[in-house]
Order: C-alpha cells, then sequence, then structure tokens
C-alpha cells in the first residue's frame, strides 16, 4: 500500500456527437456518444489516511456547491462498500472547470478518486469492483475511469474499447451559465428507446472523423432553448477564421470549435477572450490519451 500522496488529473470529457436514441422504461434515455477527453480540466491529491474527507479549492470552487454531496467522496464510498478494509484518506480537489457545463467535470473527478484510490490500494484498474462502483456513483463515471476516446452507448455503461481518434485541435467555451441535465431531458419529446444498436463503431481515424462530421448532438435545441446565450456561442464560434466544426457538448453550455492546428485554436481563443471576457476559454487538444 502507497502511503505518500499521488495526484491524478481529471480531464474534462467531450462528447464529439450526442443522439438521444429514446426514452427507456426506467425514465433513462438511451443513448450513443464519440467521447473525447481534453488536455484541461480539474486535478485531485489523494493523501492516504484512515479518514475520509475532502476540501475543495480553485476558481470554480464556488460554484461546485456543497462539499458533502461531492462525487469524489461519493465514489470513495462506493468502492469501500464493495472492498472491505479500504484504506481511505484527504483527497484535495483543485476545481478548474466550470459547473454542470457539459464537460462531466464532477464525473472526472470521482473517476479520479477512484484511481487514486486504486493506486493507494493496489487494486487493478480492471477490477470489476471498480467499475461497480464507478457505475453506482454516476453515469458518465464509468466512460471518465480510463479517460481515452470511446464510443458510449446505453446510459454510459456500454463503452466500445478505445478509439484511434487523432488528436483534434480545439476551443471551449462556457458562456457562464449552468445548465440542469435533468431539465434538457426533459425538454425532448421522444418515443420509447427501441432495441440497442449492434455496429460497433468505425476504428479508421479517418472514419471517425467523419463520423465526427457527420454527426449531431440532440440535447444542443432543448439546451438553447432553456438557455439561448448557447446560441450565441456557437455562432460566434462558427464565424472564427479557421473553424472547421461548432458544437455544444453533453448538456451544455460548454460548446467547442474544432481547428486544423494548435496555432490556429490558439489564436481563435484570443480571439473570444478579447470580445467575451467574461466567458471561459480554453484552447487545448482533443483525443490524446490522458491517462
Amino acid at each position: 500500500m502507497a502511503s505518500t500522496a499521488r495526484a491524478e488529473k481529471a480531464p474534462a470529457k467531450v462528447n464529439l456527437t450526442l443522439r438521444v436514441l429514446g426514452r427507456r422504461a426506467d425514465g433513462y434515455h438511451e443513448l450513443e456518444s464519440l467521447v473525447a477527453f481534453a488536455g484541461v480540466g480539474d486535478a485531485l491529491t489523494l493523501a492516504p489516511g484512515d479518514a475520509l474527507t475532502l476540501t475543495v479549492s480553485g476558481p470554480t470552487a464556488p460554484a461546485a456547491g456543497d462539499t458533502a454531496d461531492n462525487l469524489v467522496l461519493k465514489a470513495a464510498r462506493a468502492l469501500a462498500d464493495r472492498i472491505t478494509g479500504l484504506t481511505l484518506g484527504r483527497f484535495a480537489l483543485s476545481k478548474r472547470l466550470p459547473v454542470a457545463a457539459g464537460l462531466g467535470g464532477g464525473s472526472a473527478d470521482a473517476a479520479a478518486a477512484l484511481r487514486l484510490l486504486a493506486q493507494a490500494n493496489g487494486i487493478a484498474l480492471d477490477d470489476p469492483r471498480l467499475q461497480q462502483a464507478a457505475q453506482a456513483t454516476g453515469a458518465d463515471v464509468p466512460v471518465c475511469l480510463d479517460p481515452r476516446t470511446r464510443l458510449m452507448r446505453g446510459v454510459g455503461d456500454v463503452l466500445s474499447a478505445p478509439l484511434d481518434l487523432a488528436p483534434l485541435f480545439a476551443v471551449l467555451v462556457n458562456p457562464g451559465v449552468a445548465v440542469s441535465t435533468r431539465e434538457v431531458f426533459a425538454a425532448l419529446s421522444l418515443p420509447p428507446a427501441g432495441p440497442a444498436a449492434k455496429a460497433g463503431p468505425p476504428t479508421a481515424p479517418a472514419a471517425l472523423l467523419a463520423e465526427i462530421a457527420d454527426g449531431r448532438n440532440d440535447l444542443e435545441l432543448p439546451a438553447i432553448e432553456l438557455e439561448p446565450v448557447i446560441a450565441d456561442v456557437l455562432s460566434v464560434l462558427n464565424k472564427l477564421p479557421g473553424c472547421r466544426l461548432a458544437r455544444m457538448s453533453g448538456s451544455g453550455a460548454t460548446c467547442f470549435a474544432l481547428f486544423q492546428s494548435n496555432a490556429a485554436a490558439a489564436a481563435a481563443a484570443r480571439t473570444v477572450r478579447v470580445g467575451y471576457p467574461q466567458w471561459w476559454v480554453r484552447a487545448t487538444v482533443l483525443g490524446a490519451a490522458q491517462s
């Protein structure tokens, strides 16, 4: 068992595509989403010990809500319920991603907590108890546990093997509004979900890029109805020089734009910051391994 403090990145999750296939009998929605991870995110450390505690700091910490409800603690308790004598400890979370933003920040934090506990207790990352704890914590936590590009299906519980997606140069923009995932889904009018799709995801990098270009986010329109500023963000991004595609991530309000190069993305980010200094703006790379 490791005794020294360890650190893990909690990279932002970006839904490059997101299809809502219908409403399930249990009230949840059947999804299909191509998910990649960004080079920006939160950061989490763990000092192993007997007691379980969490401190939260960082620029977006005030919006993160009550620490007692944080998914880091929920994930740790879920794993402790499955592994007798699990060593826990003191977590310190540096919150850098906007909250309720469609970037899976809380889920990424929870997944980072599970990875840290696995390291501290000598648990393999493919241990089924780790996967069970991730599923018990939240729908997006399993895909964040091993943050690599994948196709996510079901309610987030059916994951493809990692996909070979070439790195994508991107700008992430959040206009500073929190969007309720529950309210966005409630605004959808969908028939019951049909049988789950059986086809596998495209595996060639070129085919993946075509999948992204031809894709969509079915939550974009209902999210815009709730927060019209999302449409403003997409309009700004689409007008940037070199923008190849602009789309909302998850249930919003964060949107992303793709560019040909890192330099073009960085220049676009500077332009948005100057024009909209109140927005959260980051140039980043999507699809690179984030382990």
